[in-house]
């Protein structure tokens, strides 16, 4: 079975646990580094002759084009995480409207083609912000994976679906959202998806979720990974214990354990995996979260 590999393009000083430390004004201050890491990924990548799907900042593109088109030279799914990572719930809906369309065309232009998937900065979309998802379809995009079924004290709708599903909008509208990747224990959600979560838990953890997913539910893992997480020569920033901690654990590790992973696993993009559902049944996958949807506005 074919997981879902995903990539969150962004740089080390971008990230919203140091946004209080790094505004937005400041960026251009400081050392980008996504460049050689992102080419190491895709050097990586292509080593293990696996596509995944790279969920790209414009602010990025708009400054780096050059990696834009080496991620679909390279065969792999370009999609937007937006213009400037913020998340949703510090915008007015007209804020996040202008920003997703600013990184959309952004995107589009330097790529040469469409970009239909979409991931919130910080996995933003909560209970509190779905109206996102209405703005998202509007504005051309096909799926969204944003919507984290955890606790989290940042992030998370823990009565969300787990896999990926449809969320119905208004007029007959839908837009397929498509889950970072979690286990079911008991009455609880533990994330197995990447991100901080790959590099903390040691990798049987990972590992085992996985095989989880695939063996006993029969569906394919969402898996996130950041450029700077293989970089641990990347340059440390202040900020609170919390976020320092888990930025920074064993950042030496993640290259690592990604190659074991692409070893142990076989990988694709979102969009192929969505077209193959679509192909073999047109309801694509199952309705969910449509009450909740409504009450949410």
């Amino acid at each position: 079975m074919k997981n879902l590999l995903t990539i969150d393009v962004e740089d080390y000083y971008q990230v919203s646990a140091f946004e209080p430390q790094v505004p937005y004004r400041r960026w251009p201050e400081y050392e980008s580094r996504v460049m050689g890491n992102t080419c190491r990924l895709l050097e990586m990548l292509a080593f293990y002759r696996v596509r995944a799907t790279f969920f790209t900042l414009g602010w990025i593109a708009e400054r780096h084009p050059t990696l834009v088109r080496l991620i679909v030279q390279h065969g792999h799914e370009l999609a937007s995480h937006g213009y400037r990572h913020q998340r949703i719930s510090n915008m007015t809906r007209d804020e996040f409207r202008q920003d997703v369309e600013r990184a959309k065309g952004i995107l589009e232009d330097c790529a040469g083609q469409p970009v239909v998937g979409f991931r919130a900065p910080s996995f933003s979309i909560m209970s509190d912000t779905l109206w996102a998802l209405d703005i998202l379809e509007e504005t051309g995009h096909q799926y969204d994976s944003s919507i984290f079924p955890i606790h989290h004290d940042l992030y998370g709708m823990p009565g969300a679906a787990r896999f990926p599903s449809v969320y119905r909008l208004s007029e007959g509208r839908r837009i397929v959202e498509v889950p970072p990747s979690t286990v079911r224990l008991g009455r609880w959600n533990l994330p197995v998806a990447g991100g901080g979560y790959f590099r903390i838990f040691p990798y049987w953890y990972t590992q085992w979720g996985i095989r989880k997913i695939n063996l006993q539910e029969k569906q394919p893992a969402v898996f996130y990974l950041h450029p700077w997480e293989i970089d641990p020569r990347q340059p440390r920033l202040a900020g609170p214990l919390r976020s320092r901690l888990r930025h920074y654990t064993r950042l030496d590790q993640t290259e690592n354990n990604l190659r074991w992973l692409l070893t142990d696993f076989q990988f694709g993009t979102v969009s192929e995996y969505i077209a193959g559902l679509e192909s073999a049944d047109g309801a694509a996958v199952e309705t969910i979260r449509e009450v909740a949807h409504g009450r949410a506005g």
